[in-house]
């Protein structure tokens, strides 16, 4: 019983990890990166459909980004789309080519995503912090059915702590790494 609910932990855990990793991912840094493009979507005959499905992203090199659509008709309206997201990108256009090119960051805009790299990473810290809690409330509420015993209940808030700290330090060293990668030129 207390193994399935460390299993229960970790398992969440681990996905509340994920999630802060696919958040950094969209946070840009100075490299262009197709998966900056990632919640764009496009008009596509009459439905909302993400970039990547009716273009293929990649990049050129490290400042520029190169989207191809596969129409003809949806330059203009990938265009469209990039200038009106809120990525502050200015595409150009050239035949069938869309080129993106990413602008250079500022030191104030560095220091600026480095807070919201700060805020994603304690909202993680939360989040595992919170399921830490609740595993520890199934145990006690095993003790107070009697299902364990004072001592398994102790063993398992232990693992369940040294699970949450291996989390936390986890989440530090993404922060950290996001952080370094922000403040390289």
């Amino acid at each position: 019983m207390i193994e399935d609910i460390r299993k229960d932990c970790d398992v969440r855990m681990h996905k509340s990890i994920d999630a802060l990793k696919v958040e950094l991912s969209k946070i840009r840094t100075g490299r262009a990166h197709v998966s900056i493009l990632d919640h764009v979507s496009v008009d596509y005959y009459g439905s909302m459909v993400p970039l990547s499905q009716v273009a293929k992203l990649s990049a050129e090199d490290s400042r520029t980004l190169s989207v191809t659509p596969w129409e003809k008709e949806m330059v203009g309206k990938i265009e469209k789309a990039i200038m009106t997201s809120d990525l502050g990108l200015n595409p150009s256009t050239s035949g069938l080519v869309i080129r993106v090119p990413m602008p250079a960051l500022t030191e104030e805009r560095r220091k600026e995503l480095g807070k919201v790299v700060r805020t994603e990473g304690e909202n993680a810290k939360v989040a595992v912090r919170n399921i830490r809690r609740d595993a520890n409330n199934d145990l006690k509420n095993m003790l107070k059915d009697k299902d364990i015993s004072e001592d398994d209940e102790r063993r398992g808030q232990d693992l369940i702590q040294k699970l949450t700290d291996q989390c936390v330090t986890e989440i530090d060293k993404l922060v950290a790494e996001k952080e370094k990668e922000l403040l390289e030129v």
